[in-house]
């Protein structure tokens, strides 16, 4: 009996870069196969491929037995292929049922028949349990619903075969089990599903089978049942890697960081932080748990002088430093990895030895007065360079021109050395491949074991339970408890992720 779905030989070759080199890639009809790799191993281009968005330089793709020249998305779907991507192709001001016929022939001509169409939609969702509205506009909807409207749009257009990429990145994890019921009702069914993922847990977890890919060639397809993430993590890197650390028990000291009732509007001028009140101290890792968009940012904007607070008071090392100007809450011993590398962290036009020395090029002893020292500032980006490891042939190489690992490694770096009390770390590994991910976690853990105290805010949870001493979680800007990072549990931790705040025991 032929593969459901055969990738031969695949090359997608782009200028200067070959993203496919020869992959090969077969799914079985009913399972649920994972694609796993590094960030630019080549998941996004051969799957683009698989839907028509991209055509390839070279290669062969078979459909239950049939060779396939799929030239456009629309000549997938007609072929029963279904793409849920990262960032949904949803229009807010239009209803699901708007949403999902967008572009279809009507079975009425040039009537729009939407009351047939609501009636298969909300039989859909009945059928996989999934509660959605046909009538409801997609802005109404929350993103763990827009997902699912993503997913119905898919089987209503006949897909058998469904690509989901990074589905769970937005999700918590009670939603994520939830979409883990649905995919294995979909197989069940006789769907098959291809499954775009970083995240080992739930790998292991869903998958039946995974194919890895490294530096844009297959390197191994096999069973989940007979691998480890441990093994799976190695394939993607080609190396060893420590998944966990063990890291030695916390030994906390003072407060370094405190805030109390902070108030702070977003960019659209509505409450962001809501009477939230947070304590840091030396020597431990406290990590922020929370969906994306929660008043995460807000949070850390707060503390940096970067966002107003409307209310409440911002302590540093006992100092109030509420709505000071960066510079003065950075001088009293703080570092910043900020949440965008690119726009807060990194001058992108600017070389690595100059965005080394951003932080303190205007006193000794990076400059004189007015002159800045140059053989200091390249002795020190020398010495950082090599002690992060950031992969350059040289310091006067621009940032934009490095990996965003090694731009990560730059600002690492740069924070550190200046041996803070407080450092907030945010997403400091988002975009980032498992072997870089390990190497800011241990420099991470080696601060914290110095005696700074670490804000960390994630929306990875491996992450956050990995690092963490305490977890507070926040919920629509208010923090919805803390908990001992070796009594947490990932239901309570999804439970108050979904707005529901811990008991006081």
């Amino acid at each position: 009996m032929p593969a459901f779905l055969e990738m031969r030989n695949i090359v997608k070759q782009f200028p200067g870069v070959r993203a496919n080199d020869n992959v090969n890639f077969e799914v079985t009809a009913g399972e649920v196969h994972t694609l796993l790799g590094e960030n630019g191993a080549g998941k996004s281009t051969l799957m683009s491929i698989l839907y028509g968005l991209y055509q390839p330089t070279s290669g062969e793709i078979y459909l239950k037995g049939r060779k396939v020249d799929i030239v456009s998305p629309k000549v997938a779907i007609e072929l029963g292929i279904g793409m849920v991507h990262q960032h949904f192709m949803l229009i807010p001001a239009l209803t699901v049922v708007e949403n999902v016929v967008l572009g279809m022939k009507s079975g009425k001509g040039a009537v729009l028949d939407l009351e047939g169409a609501a009636q298969k939609i909300a039989a859909l969702s009945k059928q996989y349990n999934m509660d959605i509205d046909p009538w409801a506009k997609v802005w109404q909807l929350s993103v763990g619903q827009q997902q699912r409207l993503e997913i119905i749009k898919a089987l209503y257009r006949g897909a058998d075969l469904l690509i989901l990429d990074e589905p769970t990145a937005v999700l918590t994890p009670q939603e994520v089990e939830e979409l883990f019921v649905m995919m294995r009702q979909l197989t069940q069914e006789g769907h098959t599903v291809i499954f775009i993922s970083h995240k080992l847990n739930e790998v292991m977890t869903i998958s039946n089978r995974v194919t890895v890919l490294r530096a844009g060639k297959s390197v191994a397809t096999v069973n989940t049942k007979d691998t480890s993430k441990e093994e799976l993590a190695r394939l993607m890197v080609g190396r060893d890697v420590f998944l966990r650390f063990d890291k030695k028990p916390c030994n906390p000291g003072q407060p370094v960081l405190e805030m109390q009732n902070i108030e702070s509007l977003n960019n659209k001028g509505l409450k962001a932080l809501k009477g939230l009140s947070l304590t840091v101290r030396a020597g431990e890792v406290l990590g922020i748990a929370g969906v994306d968009g929660n008043g995460q940012s807000e949070l850390v904007e707060a503390i940096a002088g970067l966002r107003k607070v409307t209310a409440g008071t911002v302590r540093v090392n006992g100092k109030d430093v509420t709505n000071k100007h960066p510079r003065e809450i950075l001088e009293e011993k703080v570092a910043h990895i900020p949440e965008d590398r690119h726009k807060r962290g990194l001058v992108m036009d600017m070389s690595i030895k100059e965005n080394m020395m951003l932080m303190s090029y205007y006193k000794q002893p990076f400059a004189h007065g007015l002159f800045l020292d140059w053989k200091f500032i390249e002795n020190h980006s020398e010495e950082l360079v090599e002690q992060y490891n950031v992969k350059t042939p040289n310091i006067e190489v621009k940032a934009r021109n490095l990996s965003g690992g090694n731009q990560q490694k730059v600002i690492l770096g740069r924070e550190i050395s200046r041996e803070p009390n407080l450092l907030i770390a945010m997403h400091p590994t988002r975009g980032l491949d498992i072997g870089a991910t390990e190497y800011v976690h241990k420099r991470i853990i080696q601060e914290r074991d110095r005696g700074c105290g670490v804000l960390l805010v994630s929306t990875e949870l491996e992450e956050i339970f990995s690092l963490s001493d305490r977890i507070a979680v926040i919920y629509e800007g208010e923090i919805m408890g803390v908990i001992d990072a070796k009594e947490a549990s990932i239901e309570e931790l999804g439970l108050m992720m979904a707005g529901s705040k811990k008991v006081a025991s």
